[in-house]
């Protein structure tokens, strides 16, 4: 994995990090000490880790004493925040079901097609209002990041519609429920992986097709898998993102809401990280389907969504919400008939 993946997802991340380190004491002057889990796939002399030592400064200027701590592993992040070891963590939304249902159903496949529907999504979320939603018993998600539309990657230019895909190996984060329900309803083939293995899988030919965001086209080298005879094919399966989560109890009141308002204030910063990252996708390698193809895939994944939901995975506020934002930019869906 290349130290360049920061300036991508990496570095939308740590934006969010920017953001909260300052914020998070401003209620209090007294010096305290707060842990952070990092999760950086190339650990503690990783570029994501460096740039977050840059705010420990900042952050003791407003009355906190970081301790960051790096992991190569996002589960064991996960797992030691779980555990309390760390004050908060920074994830990706996938990996943070497990401490909000409802934050976690964000990535929900098909549910945020594009860019329109993820601004109204932050916007609202970023409220005083919403802050039930993103509050449980022990945890508050203090910040939610967009990290771009995840797309499939093919080795293969030929497999572009739902039927090719019926015995193609994908590699498929074996750790989350939707991807592994998406893959088996297609009748693909379940290549388990994460993510520090999906892209070598797919670049060096064990598996036909990766999904990921376009901010991992270049640092991953996705192109070695795609060129010469493969593509990206230019529909939102889900829309990634990051969230920071807090040991509620460990931190003011105020601090989640402080973080959200100086958000809303460099959302921007991060769209133009996605911005440039899909630019850099030559044109010839983007595969349009056509409209009636993009319909029946739509349908595809709101089955898919409401079976998840149905198994509990998903969060039914959420998916009404993100439903009322799909039809709120695009009240010609189909499912915004009735």
């Amino acid at each position: 994995m290349k130290a360049s993946l920061t300036r991508r997802a990496l570095g939308i991340a740590a934006l969010c990090l920017g953001m909260a380190a300052p914020a998070l004491a401003q209620q209090d002057q007294d010096v305290i000490e707060r842990s952070l889990c990092v999760f950086d796939p190339v650990g503690a002399n990783g570029p994501l880790f460096s740039i977050t030592k840059s705010f420990k400064p900042v952050a003791l200027k407003e009355g906190v004493k970081l301790d960051l701590r790096a992991y190569t592993d996002e589960k064991v992040a996960a797992e030691d925040f779980k555990a309390g070891q760390c004050d908060a963590v920074l994830l990706t939304g996938t990996r943070a079901r497990q401490f909000n249902r409802f934050t976690g159903s964000l990535e929900a496949l098909g549910a945020i097609p594009g860019e329109k529907e993820m601004r109204l999504l932050f916007n609202t979320l970023s409220q005083p209002k919403a802050r039930p939603l993103l509050t449980t018993e022990k945890y508050e998600v203090a910040g939610i990041f967009p990290g771009g539309a995840v797309y499939l990657y093919t080795r293969d230019r030929s497999i572009d519609t739902v039927e090719e895909l019926q015995g193609k190996k994908i590699a498929t984060l074996d750790y989350d429920k939707p991807s592994l329900r998406m893959v088996r309803h297609v009748g693909a083939s379940v290549v388990g992986a994460n993510s520090a293995s999906f892209a070598g899988k797919f670049n060096n030919g064990s598996v036909d097709i990766a999904y990921a965001p376009a901010v991992a086209y270049t640092p991953l080298e996705l192109y070695k898998g795609v060129k010469p005879d493969g593509g990206v094919f230019d529909y939102a399966v889900a829309y990634m993102n990051f969230q920071v989560i807090l040991h509620k109890d460990r931190f003011p009141e105020n601090a989640g809401q402080m973080v959200r308002n100086q958000a809303v204030e460099r959302i921007n910063q991060a769209y133009d990280i996605i911005a440039e990252a899909e630019a850099e996708i030559p044109d010839d390698l983007w595969m349009h389907p056509p409209e009636e193809d993009v319909a029946e895939y739509n349908q595809m994944l709101r089955e898919v969504r409401l079976a998840l939901l149905e198994d509990g995975v998903y969060d039914e506020k959420a998916l009404k919400l993100m439903k009322a934002i799909r039809c709120r930019v695009d009240a010609s869906r189909a499912e915004c008939s009735g």
